[in-house]
């Protein structure tokens, strides 16, 4: 009885630097991740959840990066017109090569979003945007519905977001600690559905 306590106590300590190891590394890489100057692609994905990360679209669009855009998991509320002005762009590239995705809700649909426009266009190389400490999440997400897909990250840094000794920030050290959690079960999702491929099981 006391051996099998000794082991319990011994798998929850274990589990619990698992746990925190995790984080740091999760940590590490959000602040790692760097816009890449030279990105390319067919096409350009932007994750609804800040004007931010819609204006840097945008612009990447503009100057030509890839040839269409997706604006994944908008409100059903928000128009194209508002979207155009909240850009600033009446230039005609939302006439021509912005597309407005109104059915995601969360990051695994913003995940099935991109994979059917992706899809229907034809595209296999995808810059993605959207915030920085969002970036694991969603490259998880669509890996796990895109696997052949090469994915390009671009992140966005919230203006309140701290880069540099993170840890003395509470709001940057919440944020990040929020979405580990929600990181963790996206990192499960992918792991079993290429268990399930390797094994050539449908998922």
């Amino acid at each position: 009885m006391a051996r099998a306590f000794r082991l319990l106590i011994g798998a929850a300590v274990l589990a619990v630097i698992l746990f925190f190891a995790g984080f740091l590394f999760f940590a590490g890489s959000v602040m790692r991740y760097k816009p890449i100057a030279s990105a390319k692609a067919d096409g350009i994905v932007v994750l609804t959840g800040g004007k931010y990360r819609i204006l840097e679209a945008v612009k990447l669009l503009g100057r030509g990066k890839a040839k269409r855009l997706l604006i994944s998991g908008v409100n059903r509320r928000t128009s194209r017109n508002e979207l155009r002005r909240l850009t600033g762009h009446g230039d005609g590239l939302f006439d021509c090569c912005i597309d407005i995705g109104y059915r995601a809700l969360d990051t695994s649909g913003n995940a099935a979003e991109t994979r059917n426009w992706a899809r229907t266009w034809r595209f296999n190389r995808l810059i993605i945007v959207t915030s920085n400490y969002h970036m694991p999440r969603s490259l998880v997400e669509l890996a796990r519905v895109m696997p052949d897909a090469k994915l390009q990250a671009y992140p966005v840094v919230p203006r309140n977001f701290r880069i540099k000794a993170w840890w003395r920030h509470p709001g940057t050290t919440r944020l990040l600690i929020s979405e580990y959690l929600k990181f963790l079960p996206s990192l499960a999702r992918w792991g079993v559905t290429r268990l399930l491929r390797a094994l050539k099981i449908r998922p």
